[in-house]
């Protein structure tokens, strides 16, 4: 039977682009700007979230949506923590994979979205957490402004490297928990080489919460984005 095809297949396989946004980007107007913040598993998302409410929350109006599969555990965590009045953080369980909520159907964090900004109408900024994900995970532009990616030490210094579009398309690579690095034989230098390599030129921020809990360099840039 022949092989050949009439048709193309829309799949790219090239680990620096992502699949085509199927919204279109957000329009402009009165509104708050909405930065997306993903990564893999236990990057340190939520704890970065957390770093911002608490460096920006004093005197900038903003509002979180957390994003987990089945639970709403991270929202919780921030409740918890106490970095925002509760009312400020919506939760959303995707029910599926988490990149699915974040690029493909973005209803969910919209409507999140939409009640916050009608709860608070004076909101500069909403913060959109995505559930955990891999080095392919980036948010639609139809959902977010910027969106911010984070990737950790103790995943080994070749993270960077992978590539994958979360690393080398988000408008921000954090790496995080750069503490750990001695622990667990991670070279930073090679690690911020390898960003810079296949970023080429998109800033990155090594960060580690331990020491600045209040990440004031991504504290910094998310200011610089409301501008």
């Amino acid at each position: 039977m022949s092989a050949d095809h009439d048709h193309e297949h829309p799949t790219n396989f090239d680990p620096t682009v992502p699949e085509p946004d199927p919204h279109p980007s957000l329009a402009g107007g009165d509104r708050p700007v909405r930065i997306g913040i993903g990564g893999p598993v236990g990057s340190g998302k939520t704890a970065l979230v957390a770093a911002l409410c608490r460096a920006l929350g004093a005197d900038l109006e903003l509002a979180v949506v957390t994003n987990d599969i089945y639970t709403t555990e991270d929202a919780d965590f921030l409740r918890r923590a106490g970095v925002l009045d509760p009312a400020r953080i919506e939760a959303v369980q995707t029910g599926c994979c988490p990149h699915t909520a974040i690029r493909d159907d973005i209803t969910a964090n919209l409507d999140a979205v939409d009640v916050l900004t009608e709860r608070f109408p004076g909101l500069r900024l909403v913060i959109i957490e995505s559930g955990g994900d891999n080095l392919t995970a980036v948010f639609s532009r139809g959902l977010v402004d910027r969106q911010i990616f984070v990737v950790d030490v103790a995943g080994g210094d070749k993270v960077p490297r992978k590539g994958g579009p979360g690393v080398t398309t988000a408008d921000l690579l954090v790496i995080n928990k750069t503490d750990l690095a001695p622990l667990v034989g991670a070279d930073l230098t090679v690690m911020a080489g390898d960003a810079d390599r296949v970023r080429r030129g998109l800033p990155v921020i090594q960060q580690s919460l331990v020491d600045t809990p209040d990440a004031p360099d991504v504290a910094e840039w998310v200011r610089e984005q409301l501008v």
